[in-house]
């Protein structure tokens, strides 16, 4: 193992996690306000996902489908309708994932990683592919951005939940391992200002409700 992924990535991500939540504090605020007028309660979707090492942790999310949305399946296809009118615009924008950076700086996530998944998907991970574990989850990644239009992809197939499992799973497993391997700060930088470039996300329409 290399310094960063010893030291250098935990420090990385608790330094930018603080920053984030103290320099966003009152975009916070407002979209907490937001939520609970559009939507009511609970503001915050929290959901059991699988963590470094396998062991599950409370993941947090600004709620952007109606209560009780996951009881009609994890996946989730462009213009579903369980989604709120709040809960579009911070999809598009990825503005609901911001809660996330208490969980970075807890130490249940990183901020580059591959995405945690629910258990069910990761539980199936077998021989090699089980060194993904040995991460920290991330908010964004390699995988994250590859599949950036998730959703809008599983619109167009006749089986979501069968081809998000067969297929698309499978490839975010494969980035997962590349990233896995070659991990370095430059990489992680790379892909933080990837996901924070405007263009990429205002174009980012899908996702999984798993992601």
């Amino acid at each position: 193992m290399t310094f960063y992924l010893r030291h250098g990535k935990r420090i990385l991500d608790a330094t930018l996690a603080i920053f984030g939540l103290a320099s966003l504090a009152p975009l916070l605020l407002l979209l907490g306000a937001w939520v609970r007028f559009d939507a009511g309660r609970p503001v915050l979707f929290a959901h059991t996902r699988i963590g470094r090492g396998g062991r599950p942790f409370r993941m947090y999310k600004f709620r952007t489908m109606v209560a009780g949305a996951e009881r009609d399946g994890p996946v989730s296809l462009a213009d579903d309708r369980r989604l709120t009118r709040s809960g579009r615009v911070l999809r598009r924008l990825k503005l609901d994932e911001l809660p996330q950076l208490w969980n970075v700086l807890r130490g249940d996530m990183s901020l580059v990683g591959p995405r945690p998944d629910v258990p069910g998907y990761a539980d199936t991970l077998e021989g090699e592919d089980r060194r993904i574990l040995e991460l920290r989850p991330g908010i964004t990644g390699p995988a994250t951005l590859a599949f950036a239009h998730e959703e809008e992809l599983l619109a167009k197939v006749e089986d979501p939940e069968r081809y998000n499992r067969e297929v698309i799973f499978k490839e975010k497993v494969r980035l997962n391992l590349e990233y896995l391997d070659e991990i370095s700060f430059a990489r992680d930088l790379y892909y933080l200002c990837s996901t924070l470039n405007p263009l990429r996300v205002a174009g980012g329409k899908e996702r999984s409700a798993r992601g």
